[in-house]
């Protein structure tokens, strides 16, 4: 028997994940006709996913995007029930069964490797860990990370590796206007990093990030950058083959930054191209002791094609930036090779009333505002599915049922009150540091924090 929606019979929905795309998906459903009852769910007690987690500390006019969160999870047809594991505390047996439709939203949280030696010698690790780590990710917060290192390579060149770069070439007191959690301000006051290398296999005309966050590297107080202009020469059919605004103007700054003379700041970002790491060094103690780089040259097809000719670059920690990947849920299908749910138009395939959005429906492209389109794409099928009678319907729709469910479960759901007394609190005390927040970064600490 198929569902049919009325004011005494809303369409329940369960969004797993809170970050962009699964408020975005939220939005778009309250917008809708019809009478609608969501929970959005996530693993950790806070909301938003990479908008808290992800987005550089230090750039905090796009987390301004959580002011329309905030509108659409207060909404009374809207809860969050943060603290909540998919797959243990909420099976996919218990969603199907508890709601009419499932929109899966969970990002990408993985990361790719770059499958060369030495990889996990101490002081290797992704670009995602370290962004974790300064931001108060709970699972990376208890992390001891010992900047130690006088030179750091970023293997990688898209707008996370130019992020990870820029916190490592700040000054604390740049970065104590941002929001990084304390214990990352902490250390990075006594960083030894003086030098940051930059790596990409292409050119210039084919990295991924943008001009803004590249012109921020000329206007550190205490680092430079260094651009060597022969990596970023151009023939004249490449540079006519440049079309692409973003990518012009990337060339114009990094030009500036090539002419400009050295003013002998204490610390340096070192922008390379055409270069691939091919091996990280061990020291003789299981630490990183170098990076070794393969010059590269570009075949006709821009492809990156090795010289013969390496180089070792003298740092002791390599952040490798090269791509996110998703990872699999309990339950629900997955694509191994390309790192998604396999859907049609963000209909999980073989699944009725099943759904996806977001990095974990088309893999880590865009920006967070890429994600709105993505997520109504996905509603609006959805919402023809309800329409043209497709979907069954649920054996217990209703709040109350899921509550017990969990209660059952002893799981410590954590609800938008919640979170805003949370949130208020790292408000009020990172105001009275005189910074915009001080981020609880611990589970535990987390939960301690209700509305009473």
């Amino acid at each position: 028997m198929s569902l049919t929606v009325t004011p005494e019979r809303p369409l329940r929905v369960a969004v797993i994940g809170s970050g962009p795309s699964g408020i975005f998906a939220a939005e778009a459903l309250l917008k809708s006709d019809l009478n609608v009852d969501i929970d959005v769910y996530d693993r950790l007690p806070t909301p938003y996913g990479l908008v808290r987690y992800g987005v550089a500390p230090d750039h905090l006019t796009i987390k301004s995007v959580t002011r329309g969160f905030e509108k659409t999870l207060g909404d009374p047809r809207v809860r969050f029930l943060g603290n909540v594991s998919f797959g243990t505390d909420l099976t996919h047996e218990d969603a199907v069964t508890h709601y009419d439709a499932v929109l899966y939203t969970v990002g990408a949280s993985s990361d790719r490797r770059l499958g060369i030696p030495g990889e996990d010698l101490t002081g290797s690790m992704s670009a995602t860990e370290f962004v974790a780590w300064y931001n108060g990710h709970p699972d990376a917060a208890a992390r001891e990370m010992v900047l130690s290192a006088g030179g750091v390579a970023v293997v990688g060149v898209g707008n996370v590796a130019l992020d990870v770069s820029r916190i490592l070439a700040k000054t604390t007191g740049e970065l104590r206007s941002s929001d990084i959690a304390p214990h990352a301000l902490d250390a990075l006051e006594h960083s030894a990093v003086n030098d940051v290398w930059i790596l990409g296999r292409r050119g210039p005309a084919q990295a991924a990030f943008t001009t803004k966050e590249l012109r921020e590297f000329g206007e550190l107080h205490e680092s430079e950058p260094v651009v060597d202009a022969a990596e970023i020469a151009l023939t004249d059919a490449e540079e006519a083959a440049v079309t692409d605004n973003v990518k012009k103007k990337n060339i114009e700054v990094l030009r500036d930054f090539a002419g400009r003379e050295r003013e002998g700041k204490p610390r340096r970002v070192h922008l390379r191209f055409l270069v691939s790491p091919t091996e990280i060094i061990d020291d003789g103690t299981g630490h990183v002791g170098g990076l070794k780089v393969e010059r590269n040259r570009l075949d006709e097809n821009g492809n990156a094609v090795g010289t013969g000719e390496y180089e070792v670059l003298p740092v002791q920690m390599v952040l490798r930036s090269v791509g996110y990947r998703g990872v699999a849920l309990p339950g629900v299908p997955f694509d191994e090779r390309r790192g998604v749910i396999p859907n049609e138009e963000g209909r999980v395939e073989g699944r009725v009333g099943e759904y996806t959005a977001g990095w974990i429906k088309r893999g880590p492209s865009g920006v967070v505002g890429t994600n709105r389109k993505d997520a109504t794409d996905t509603v609006a099928q959805l919402l023809a599915d309800v329409n043209s009678g497709h979907l069954p319907g649920a054996a217990h729709p209703t709040r109350e049922a899921v509550d017990a469910l969990l209660a059952g479960r002893g799981v410590q759901v954590y609800s938008f009150a919640d979170w805003q007394t949370l949130d208020a609190h790292e408000l009020a005390t990172g105001q009275a540091e005189g910074r915009p927040r001080r981020k609880i970064v611990h589970r535990e600490m987390m939960l301690g924090h209700r509305k009473s």
